[in-house]
């Protein structure tokens, strides 16, 4: 009952903004609060009040509406925006009389208004996020209002026929602001320039395919009946023979070509290409939307200075004392302090720091397994005889017969298919089924029903208010979640291509339905984001250009170790039957499989190694994947060819890939010469414009 008593004179005299005599259907509410209804008198009601009592003295606007929950809609007075547009005008057009600015945009409004919200301060020194953390408030969203733009997106964009046709990104700019609008824009140039990589990724795998039966190598492999190979483990694991790994064999050479270096080259130039096509992309979009030389700060401090008067700017603050603590720790704990030297003073600042550490756990947390795969896995195990044992007992795993970027090209394949799909079923699924469950909660089928048709033109507004309450909530890191997740993936489809060509075209197929999924989430199951101004995709930019030099080094290392590439080049170039001049009819590869196999003693198995007995009796050697004298097992002169030559390669394929990114990036430039043309002309036009008014003046 207070709080009718409260509220009645907002609703009785609106203020300058409102129209007391238009229809209720053309209400129009900046945003929505939510409170559970609390006892009269209580802390919680008290606390609510004073709240509602500071926005009214800055001239919102409010209105309540009752159901299971108390509804509060809050509009701000049109001064508040008339200041904004007056601090934030345009510095191109200055000449513009106050007087002559236009209504400011939905987003634009919804950001203000938001911003004041979250800084409005009660009496006892209480904020909107306190007054959520203590229960006063339940939640606080902008309301999807029925208007064309947003009619137009739901049927243009948030529908699945349209997964082939180009965004309408100035709608979702007009209706989600522009940080949304930039994400999509990024998201839809990605993917397609991801076009171009599968078609490359798919000719590489098709080819690789065409010689699956050619193979001299695997052919050798499938006809080494009498191969004896060491066994896999200790306990009285049998010996097998070479030829079992036939297939396996076959699928390593369809991977493991000469065509998957020549692509490996290709991807870390398409990254550097997209990156540099990006930048003008962006520096195009956001000049059509005036905002490539906006500023933050200024933002930021005009909206401080529109909701308090008094108020002070968060100056960057710097502390060498604890700066010094952080180094002489950084040592113990690198990962986690890195980053925490500044404090940040913006919420992108902010964002961003987080932003750098999230990614790094993330990076490390998703290519852990495939590290190890690629560069470790085999590689610190030892050798019959001497193996590396855990605790001086248990032998470390081993990759497959067949070679370990065969383990890397089935983990791979998993990741792109089965994750990626089981991931995108449950970003949308999960969403989906909590808003049915939470609907049916808060609006039990036999309450619907008593609502009659005189209750709802009664309030127009309850209707709407009560259908955006019962979405899913949107946090401020929604978008992250987004960028985070397809800049993984951005991370899964160049680091380790040369091992997994198909990798682009797996990633091109999910980036068609990522977007629509994630247009429906936004439109139908989930509250209005609250826009955000933005003239780039900020931070990620930059890991995006690191993950194109971790692509580099990444491919340039499995081809260099993990592939079987540099053995068989370095065996056809020193040691195969064409080295000898007479045999130019026989392949190059002839006889590599009995020259990359060592020779080992089966007596001279560790005591930990159980070789069956009648094994043992009927078979005195066996082989194994290395380069080693079978005398005293050590290094022969053709492993240190090896070592040489992957060496040699690694710092070439680097170099080279590198300097054709540089090259690359000098070449395109990252702001269009159209942009640069537009930004001159409109200097010149506002000068001669400043001039004009002068030299009238000075007639006058």
């Amino acid at each position: 009952m207070q709080d009718e008593i409260l509220l009645t004179p907002w609703r009785e005299f609106p203020v300058e903004d409102s129209d007391p005599f238009a229809p209720p259907d053309e209400e129009k509410w900046d945003y929505i609060l939510v409170s559970n209804i609390h006892e009269a008198g209580s802390e919680k009601e008290i606390k609510r009040k004073k709240f509602l009592d500071e926005l009214s003295k800055k001239g919102f606007t409010i209105k309540k509406i009752e159901d299971k929950k108390l509804f509060y809609g809050v509009r701000a007075p049109n001064h508040i925006f008339r200041k904004y547009q007056w601090l934030l005008r345009n510095p191109d057009s200055r000449l513009q009389k106050p007087e002559d600015n236009h209504e400011v945009p939905v987003t634009t409004r919804i950001r203000l208004v938001n911003f004041i919200l979250q800084n409005t301060v009660t009496p006892d020194r209480e904020k909107l996020r306190d007054l959520m953390k203590k229960k006063v408030f339940e939640a606080t969203f902008p309301l999807h209002e029925k208007e064309e733009i947003r009619e137009f997106l739901k049927e243009h964009w948030a529908r699945w026929r349209e997964i082939f046709r180009q965004q309408p990104i100035e709608k979702i700019r007009c209706y989600f602001g522009e940080k949304v609008a930039l994400y999509f824009a990024w998201l839809g140039w990605y993917t397609y320039l991801l076009g171009f990589a599968a078609v490359a990724g798919l000719v590489v795998f098709v080819a690789g395919i065409t010689t699956f039966h050619s193979s001299q190598v695997s052919k050798e492999i499938c006809e080494a009946n009498s191969t004896i190979m060491c066994p896999l483990c200790d306990q009285k694991c049998p010996f097998w023979l070479l030829s079992d790994t036939c297939l396996y064999a076959k699928v390593t050479h369809m991977i493991d070509n000469e065509g998957t270096v020549l692509f490996a080259m290709f991807m870390a130039i398409w990254a550097t290409v997209f990156l540099e096509l990006w930048k003008r992309q962006r520096a195009t979009v956001v000049t059509n939307w005036d905002l490539y030389r906006w500023d933050e700060d200024e933002e930021e401090l005009a909206m401080g200075l529109i909701n308090n008067l008094q108020h002070e700017p968060q100056h960057y603050q710097h502390s060498y004392l604890r700066s010094t603590i952080l180094l002489l720790l950084v040592l113990l704990m690198l990962a986690l302090l890195l980053g925490i030297a500044h404090k940040p003073r913006t919420f992108s600042q902010r964002e961003n720091n987080f932003t750098v550490k999230i990614f790094t756990f993330q990076f490390f947390t998703n290519f852990s397994s495939l590290i190890y795969v690629a560069f470790f896995l085999g590689r610190i195990n030892g050798h019959p005889g001497n193996y590396v044992r855990i605790a001086g007992r248990w032998r470390l795993e081993e990759c497959h017969p067949s070679g370990c970027i065969t383990d890397l090209f089935i983990q791979m394949a998993i990741i792109m298919l089965l994750k990626q799909t089981l991931s995108n079923m449950m970003e949308y699924l999960v969403p989906w089924a909590k808003h049915q469950v939470r609907r049916r909660c808060r609006r039990p089928k036999r309450r619907r029903m008593m609502l009659g048709e005189e209750e709802e033109a009664e309030d127009p507004c309850k209707r709407q208010w009560l259908s955006n309450y019962e979405l899913d909530e949107v946090n401020i890191f929604s978008l992250f979640d987004e960028f985070l997740e397809m800049v993984i993936q951005y991370s899964f489809t160049t680091i380790f291509v040369a091992a997994f060509p198909l990798a682009p075209l797996l990633a091109f197929c999910n980036n068609l339905l990522e977007i629509r999924l994630d247009a429906i989430k936004m439109m139908r199951l989930q509250r209005r984001m609250v826009p955000r101004k933005a003239n780039d995709i900020g931070i990620w930019l930059q890991v995006l250009e690191a993950i194109g030099i971790l692509a580099v080094i990444g491919n340039g290392l499995v081809i260099a170790i993990t592939s079987d590439f540099i053995p068989v080049q370095v065996y056809k170039y020193m040691y195969s039957p064409c080295t000898k001049g007479n045999n130019t009819d026989v392949d190059c590869t002839t006889g590599y499989i009995n020259h990359s196999l060592s020779v080992f003693r089966v007596q001279d198995f560790e005591p930990y190694t159980k070789v069956p007995d009648f094994a043992r009796d009927e078979i005195q050697e066996c082989r194994y994947r290395d380069y080693r004298n079978a005398d005293d097992y050590s290094y022969t002169v053709q492993f240190w060819h090896i070592f040489a030559a992957r060496l040699a390669f690694l710092i070439l394929f680097e170099h080279v890939a590198l300097c054709v990114k540089l090259i690359a990036a000098w070449y395109v430039p990252d702001v269009p010469q159209s942009v640069k043309n537009q930004f001159l002309d409109r200097k010149h036009n506002n000068l001669r414009k400043e001039l004009s008014m002068m030299e009238y003046s000075t007639e006058v």
